[in-house]
């Protein structure tokens, strides 16, 4: 049986010879004088191995942790597909007629499994040091400030996706991830930059801030000009002698009886009138006779929770305020979301049981007993948590690396959005001229700023 002496967990190159030459049962090694060769005579075999005496072979893997730019880059770029798909089945859900407290629970639960999943693996899997300990290791420690910081990020990230799941749909997914994302960088990555230092390029960033800026703007005109298309379909198949479905107060009964005397049985084309109507006989969350002004209000109170959630990991992960004791060390970014993540579950939880029995929005009531029993579209909805809690996780891996700052390029999730909107829910079919060349102009003008604002990645030293 081959042997080995351990020192700690690194094994010594003359260890392993020594222990070669037994297992084999040859001479002892010879070292040439002034030379770091050893000659190795084992039965039959003779070879020479230039090694140096000093060179240590290390049995124990470090913890992983992103450090150089293109793996940042390679994480944002996975987090952007994963933070732009979730929102997408989470939408589809919805308009199947699940009840979005319902999707929203069984979501929040595979979301902090990714967390857990993360923090067990990257966070523990490989040494620690002093400076960066293990996840497990630093849940003894005296580091409660941070963590009080990364709860602080959950719990603004919590409340920002539980109103997106309403503004999808009363504004749709595309124009909601579009506003969201574009004021998270605005208000996000700017409290950013002066956070990390100021280690992005400012000339670079803050015009790729601008553009941003300039994306809501089209992201608000884009959803007046679709709302105006659907409320003139709706007004022409009224007076083909149909019962109106754009009436302030339209009823089941009315949008079934609708329904029926349209004919039929045939699914009805994405972007007709016909299609509105089933689309909001059959979706949880009405929103015919709903102001306009509802969805942008829940969209624009969704944006500026999610531009607080990152700096608020920052400081979790970088301690700028200085908030831990002398010694103490900074919280590893697979901590800092374990935290991150049980606030954002927690709060979760406790709302969305509370909307089960007073929900919002003209809701039908539900029960927990209804949750556990209602398993269509389960799957689906703990798929969108676990792309939500992977996405999140690798974002902050980027970000703890290049600058959250720079991290915020994920934002350009609506691009991902926005083609799983036209794939799958047929958004903007049938609109207006004008609807098409201001969602053009929004895309080309997020395209830009995404693209900008990655050009003025930084390395954290």
């Amino acid at each position: 049986m081959l042997q080995a002496s351990f020192c700690g967990s690194c094994l010594k190159v003359s260890d392993a010879i020594n222990c070669l030459r037994v297992a084999f049962g040859g001479g002892r090694p010879e070292m040439a004088s002034n030379k770091d060769l050893f000659l190795l005579d084992f039965p039959g075999i003779a070879s020479v191995i230039s090694v140096p005496t000093e060179r240590i072979i290390c049995s124990g893997l470090k913890m992983y942790l992103v450090e150089s730019k293109g793996g940042a880059i390679a994480c944002m770029l996975l987090a952007l597909f994963f933070l732009g798909t979730w929102p997408a089945i989470m939408t589809l859900l919805e308009r199947r007629g699940r009840l979005p407290q319902h999707t929203y629970l069984d979501y929040t639960l595979t979301n902090l499994l990714a967390a857990i999943v993360i923090a067990l693996t990257f966070g523990e899997i490989g040494k620690g040091s002093p400076e960066q300990p293990n996840f497990i290791a630093q849940l003894s420690q005296d580091n409660w400030p941070s963590v009080l910081f990364a709860m602080a990020g959950g719990v603004v990230l919590s409340l920002g996706n539980l109103s997106t799941q309403y503004a999808w749909a009363f504004v749709g997914l595309s124009v909601t991830e579009v506003i969201t994302a574009s004021i998270t960088v605005v208000i996000g990555t700017t409290l950013n930059y002066f956070l990390d230092d100021k280690i992005n390029r400012a000339e670079i960033l803050f015009p790729g801030v601008g553009c941003f800026l300039i994306a809501v703007c089209l992201g608000s005109a884009v959803h007046s000009s679709n709302a105006a298309d659907n409320k003139a379909k709706l007004i022409e198949l009224r007076e083909a002698g149909y019962p109106s479905a754009s009436k302030e107060a339209t009823t089941n009964k009315e949008l079934k009886d609708l329904e029926n005397a349209n004919g039929t049985t045939e699914k009805a084309k994405a972007g007709t009138a016909d299609f509105l109507v089933e689309l909001e006989n059959r979706r949880a969350i009405k929103v015919f006779g709903k102001s306009t002004f509802v969805g942008l209000a829940i969209t624009f109170f969704a944006g500026v929770c999610f531009s607080l959630f990152s700096p608020a990991f920052n400081l979790a992960t970088n301690d700028q305020w200085h908030t831990l004791k002398e010694g103490v060390p900074k919280l590893v970014v697979y901590t800092a979301f374990f935290y991150f993540s049980v606030s954002c579950f927690v709060l979760a939880l406790i709302l969305n049981i509370t909307f089960l029995y007073r929900p919002v929005l003209d809701l039908p009531r539900s029960s927990f007993k209804a949750y556990l029993n209602d398993w269509n579209g389960r799957g689906w909805a703990f798929l969108a948590g676990l792309l939500c809690g992977f996405g999140n996780g690798l974002q902050f891996m980027g970000g703890q690396a290049a600058g959250y700052a720079a991290a915020d390029a994920v934002q350009a999730l609506p691009l991902v959005s926005t083609f799983w909107g036209i794939l799958l829910f047929g958004e903007y079919r049938r609109s207006s001229r004008r609807t098409y060349i201001l969602l053009g102009s929004m895309l080309f003008m997020f395209i830009v700023a995404v693209a900008v604002l990655m050009a003025s990645s930084g390395h954290r030293k």
